[in-house]
């Protein structure tokens, strides 16, 4: 499984995780073809090659001839673009994680942050440049380190504010995030970690760092340039080994009575595009011996208050329960075998590290048939056979 692992040596910025990005290989082209989509005047990112005392990496420059007044603008401008679900909703979920932020810390009405509060276009660039790098480098899981305080004061457009600012802090709080003090002492070391830096990692990432076999280093650069401390977010890129077998989960859930099966199954890809693991509908039985459906939705629990949003949002229900699960893993990874019908993509389940199963992949499979005129079983069958002589270790004796 590909994993990221952000290691915070100088803070986090939404630009210095898009560089960090680039600089491990997101091509910026894809990037900025993603944000031509959201139909905004000419926006897009411009990455160049620095050095932030010794070390060299990517800064990364976002430029726009458009402009956008609210949150709402530019959550439009997600939903009405033709990128990607995964990428809207996604999006969508930091973004509206970092207004209430601002609508709680500033005492605006519900989505009333103004964008001069968000970081203007920069905002939405780098939280979109982030989720589309994050793809196209194929990462399937985030991590982060702690995340440094910062010390002294920023200047801001509502004054002067202690570091780290109170949206940063109060995003930091909500999520359990772990907090370590300043590199080099409580020094005059600034803004280490921005809003929206804060509010991608709280949204995507989990606070810890996995056992990696290591691909690839990139830097993001920071804007400025301090003595004390390189002025870098590190991102390490590798395969994930030896993940814990427990995985805290949330379980998202509510009973619905009024609403079409078709309505149901668009709500169920939704949550899937929205990051959920696994989404199931159960028949129920309700008050005054109404049948209807139970929801649930199996997430990271960095992404409970999102898939919640969205089954508020896409149902006719008025709550949802949520309550913290563990989950036992098995490791699990996806190869491309060539077999006798062409090369197929196979899961490959592991457990201490040991090849026990493989699983063809449905979508292959599917094409295959259709190809062939063949039944899917059949295709199905040849397959497992097939790739289960190539990866599952033969019986000895």
């Amino acid at each position: 499984m590909k994993s990221a692992y952000f290691r915070c040596v100088g803070g986090v910025s939404g630009d210095m995780m898009l560089g960090a990005l680039i600089d491990c290989g997101a091509p910026p082209e894809e990037i900025n073809r993603a944000l031509i989509l959201l139909g905004i005047d000419g926006l897009r990112v411009e990455p160049a090659s620095e050095s932030r005392g010794v070390v060299a990496g990517t800064r990364v420059h976002v430029s726009a001839r458009g402009r956008v007044q609210h949150l709402a603008e530019m959550e439009l401008a997600l939903r009405g673009s033709r990128l990607p679900r995964s990428v809207v909703d996604k999006s969508a979920a930091v973004l509206r994680r970092l207004s209430e932020a601002e609508d709680a810390v500033h005492g605006s009405p519900a989505g009333g942050a103004r964008v001069h509060e968000l970081g203007s276009l920069d905002t939405l660039a780098d939280v979109v440049g982030v989720v589309v790098g994050l793809e196209a480098l194929g990462v399937e899981r985030v991590y982060s380190s702690a995340l440094p305080s910062g010390s002294g004061m920023v200047e801001t457009e509502h004054g002067l504010l202690p570091a780290p600012s109170p949206v940063t802090a109060l995003l930091m709080s909500t999520a359990n995030a772990p907090v370590v003090p300043p590199p080099g002492g409580d020094g005059e070391a600034g803004e280490m970690v921005t809003p929206t830096g804060a509010a991608l990692m709280t949204t995507l990432a989990a606070f810890r760092q996995p056992a990696l076999t290591l691909h690839r280093i990139g830097y993001g650069l920071g804007t400025r340039d301090p003595s004390a401390y390189p002025n870098v977010l590190a991102l390490w890129l590798g395969e994930e080994q030896g993940a814990p077998r427990t995985t805290n989960m949330t379980l998202i859930e509510t009973n619905i009575d009024d609403m079409s099966a078709e309505h149901l199954g668009y709500v169920q890809e939704r949550l899937f595009a929205a990051g959920a693991r696994d989404v199931w509908l159960t028949p129920v039985q309700m008050k005054k011996n109404r049948p209807g459906t139970m929801i649930s939705a199996l997430a990271p629990a960095s992404l409970e208050a999102a898939l919640a949003d969205l089954i508020l949002r896409e149902t006719s229900t008025l709550g949802v329960r949520v309550r913290p699960v563990s989950r036992y893993e098995a490791e699990r990874e996806v190869v491309a075998v060539q077999t006798s019908l062409g090369r197929m993509a196979v899961k490959v389940k592991k457990l201490d590290g040991v090849s026990v199963s493989v699983s063809p992949e449905y979508d292959d499979c599917s094409r295959i048939a259709r190809e062939k005129g063949l039944p899917i079983q059949d295709v199905y069958r040849a397959v497992q056979e097939q790739a289960g002589r190539v990866l599952l270790p033969r019986p000895t004796g």
